[in-house]
């Protein structure tokens, strides 16, 4: 059987808000297309969302109505009616910044043409209370029906990221330790995409910032959030110092073969266990990172012995130790975030 993929809460929300709000508008024998348009543009993510742009479409509304009454006045319903409206409509709002209307004023200034035929000024205040009963009623809906909670889909991001960049990590240090690479060319769609992923999570997050004011979290949900923020901080910096490695060139590296695999398999070990958590072992995790230091200031030490061989800039053995380093530190930060998940 063919799995049915059921509405999201948005879905739904919108359709409470036309249901409701076209309800009242028939109740007092006003037009409800106006007021429904209103409803359906202004159920956004978060309810602050909805009451900060609510405020800017109030006022956009005022000014497409107002030119659709002067113009219909000196016009008629003609072609030039309608056009300088729509265009005096969009004008007035990108002048005043009221870009969040801009859709909707212009819509109804356009749309107010065909049905005012007298009594324009009654026309134009009954316009102005079915956009205030679009605003109250999505605004409503938004706040009491199926409020905003973005927490869950944050954490499946979360894994989501962290399994990308343990793909990132493999992908990179696999060909920069290749031998057979003179020149190591990275691709950049990967950690793009990461980039992507981590952004939108950020979003994620401040609507979900944005929605605590009007349905706090508290107890385990708050600290919850507050672990999902953090558990993203570390990723991101993760992804720094990954595309830190893919623009620096490691061409004329001079490690040993042993070194080499070691430094190859403390990267695949570290990769595995951002793609799987239950491979996250600590004493492991720790051992791996003592070696890397220790290679790291043995290599540091190589430098300060020999500043005439490289008197301007670091090796790049050490550029790769010390990003190497940096992201297990953070890996480590990052698991104690998620404790349930390592073993």
């Amino acid at each position: 059987m063919k799995h049915i993929k059921l509405p999201g809460s948005r879905v739904i929300k919108t359709g409470v808000a036309i249901f409701i709000t076209a309800w009242i508008c028939l109740l007092l024998d006003w037009p409800p297309v106006f007021a429904v348009i209103t409803a359906i543009v202004s159920i956004e993510p978060t309810v602050s969302d909805s009451i900060k742009k609510g405020i800017v479409r109030f006022p956009a509304s005022a000014i497409g109505s107002a030119y659709a009454v002067l113009f219909i006045s000196f016009f008629g319903n003609s072609p030039l009616t309608y056009t300088l409206a729509a265009v005096c409509t969009i004008i007035t709002c990108f002048s005043l910044k009221l870009h969040a209307g801009l859709l909707v004023a212009t819509l109804t200034s356009v749309a107010m043409v065909e049905v005012i035929h007298s009594n324009f000024l009654m026309s134009f205040f009954i316009r102005l209370g079915t956009t205030t009963t679009g605003l109250v009623v999505s605004t409503a809906v938004n706040m009491f029906v199926l409020p905003p909670d973005y927490t869950e889909e944050i954490v499946k991001r979360l894994h989501s990221i962290a399994y990308k960049t343990g793909i990132a990590i493999e992908k990179v240090f696999g060909d920069i330790l290749d031998d057979e690479h003179d020149i190591v060319v990275i691709e950049q769609e990967l950690t793009d995409q990461l980039e992507q992923a981590i952004q939108k999570t950020e979003e994620l997050i401040r609507f979900q910032k944005e929605e605590s004011k009007f349905h706090p979290l508290v107890g385990s949900e708050l600290t919850r959030f507050q672990m999902v923020q953090k558990s993203l901080v570390r990723l991101r910096l993760i992804h720094y110092h990954i595309d830190n490695l893919i623009h620096t060139s490691f061409s004329t590296m001079e490690f040993s073969t042993e070194k080499r695999l070691a430094i190859l398999h403390a990267a695949e070990e570290l990769a595995a266990s951002l793609k799987e958590p239950s491979l996250y072992y600590k004493k492991e995790h720790t051992e791996f990172l003592q070696q890397l230091t220790g290679l790291f200031w043995d290599h540091n030490e190589d430098v300060t012995l020999n500043k005439k061989q490289y008197p301007t800039s670091f090796r790049p053995e050490l550029i790769l130790l010390y990003e190497l380093v940096s992201i297990y530190q953070l890996v480590e930060r990052y698991y104690k975030l998620n404790p349930q998940e390592q073993r």
